[in-house]
């Protein structure tokens, strides 16, 4: 009995250390991961901080857009704006004729018609095509002997597209049979 009672006190002591070896393994993991995990907190705390970060400066950015959006057309179009003011005072002086303030006005215009075709502006007067209800709007009918049903005869205002897209429909009269 002596002999059992020996193998079981070392059996038990083999199951000792084992449960110790497990615990100190464990321990070791479990330090292992706790430090995994502060790391990848203190990486998501820095990823938070840096989108905080971006979103801010995207929305000064934006907000800086929006206020100088149309800077370049403003500084475009204040040379137009001084040859009309300049026009202007050319019209009340006695000595200037109708012809010299038309050519004045002729070059303004020019110079207006400049600037929205660089900014992609296109102007349109349909008269002599066919209705288009997208870049048109029909003011009237009237009958006509000498148009097709549905054609544009007279352009009342042109109508303006920015980029391809219909910023103002032309405002026009439209043929009806006769």
């Amino acid at each position: 009995m002596a002999n059992s009672e020996q193998k079981l006190t070392d059996s038990d002591i083999n199951t000792e250390q084992t449960q110790e070896v497990i615990e100190q393994e464990m321990s070791a993991l479990l330090l292992e991961a706790r430090a995994q995990a502060e790391q990848h907190y203190d990486s998501l705390l820095r990823v938070q901080a840096d989108m905080d970060n971006l979103r801010r400066r995207t929305e000064r950015e934006i907000d800086s857009a929006k206020k100088f959006a149309l800077e370049r057309v403003i500084n475009d179009l204040i040379p137009v704006l001084d040859s009309m003011e300049m026009g202007l005072q050319a019209s009340t002086q006695a000595a200037n004729d109708q012809d010299t303030i038309r050519q004045g006005l002729e070059m303004t215009l020019k110079m207006f018609q400049d600037v929205m075709a660089r900014f992609h502006v296109e102007s349109l007067d349909p008269t002599g095509q066919k209705f288009n209800p997208q870049e048109h709007e029909a003011m009237t009918m009237q009958p006509s002997a000498e148009h097709e049903p549905n054609t544009v005869m007279i352009t009342i205002q042109k109508g303006y597209k920015l980029h391809g897209r219909v910023v103002r429909p032309a405002r026009v009269v439209i043929s009806a049979q006769a």
